[in-house]
């Protein structure tokens, strides 16, 4: 087992088994945030689906209100004009068939990939190298699209793209630590109610099976999902 850290197992000790409430669970994660930088606050959500069933998968976007705190790099396949219109939105990268080639070579310096669609047949090429990290287009995910600019401004405001993983277990990243606790629930209530309106149509029994909070560096914090539901956010 590897060792823990004096400085972590005094942040344990802190931390109750038990379920926390929303506002309780942020506080503590934000109060056990004690590294030399702004640590990610994340969630990690364990779904009652079996990903490997089609009709059980979760693939979707969540639009956070108070955005990430992160800078998202930005690179659009896409020809002719559509480049230019694509860097002019604020991509990072943007090309067509050169672009298609580098990412082949495994060179991948990005978050995130949009599509025009009819460049999706050989970005689907692709697929061996962008499946693993998830980064393959998908127009459920807004991430193959004509509207380039549109789709650029949404994720660098802070729209993400989140899939569950192949054991059920959604991991995203809502806020850093230096986010004030009410834009930090702001953003956790998004992101629960859009787990919910996307459940599976084959997902059976109880779907929300945990939720545990934790910042990079700190430990996890268990949040009391029903409770969570039942807030209401104004607006």
């Amino acid at each position: 087992m590897p060792k823990i850290s004096k400085r972590f197992s005094a942040l344990l000790n802190t931390v109750e088994d038990r379920t926390y409430t929303p506002t309780d669970a942020i506080d503590l994660v934000k109060a056990n945030a004690t590294a030399k930088f702004d640590e990610t606050l994340e969630v990690h959500a364990r779904l009652g689906i079996d990903p490997k069933y089609t009709d059980q998968q979760l693939r979707t976007t969540v639009t956070l209100p108070h955005g990430t705190g992160q800078t998202i790099r930005i690179a659009v396949i896409a020809r002719g004009e559509a480049v230019a219109a694509a860097k002019a939105a604020g991509a990072d990268l943007a090309g067509d068939d050169e672009l298609v080639e580098i990412i082949a070579k495994g060179e991948m310096n990005f978050d995130l990939l949009i599509a025009t669609p009819d460049m999706m047949p050989k970005v689907a090429k692709l697929g061996r190298v962008l499946g693993p990290r998830g980064l393959m287009p998908n127009p459920k995910a807004g991430t193959v699209t004509t509207d380039l600019a549109g789709a650029i401004n949404e994720f660098k405001a802070g729209k993400l793209e989140f899939r569950a993983d192949r054991t059920g277990i959604v991991h995203v990243r809502f806020g850093k630590a230096s986010f004030d606790a009410a834009k930090l629930l702001d953003n956790l209530k998004a992101l629960q109610e859009t787990i919910d309106r996307n459940k599976p149509s084959g997902a059976k029994g109880r779907y929300w099976k945990s939720l545990y909070l934790t910042s990079t560096m700190g430990p996890s914090v268990q949040v009391d999902v029903a409770a969570l539901q039942d807030i209401k956010q104004e607006g």
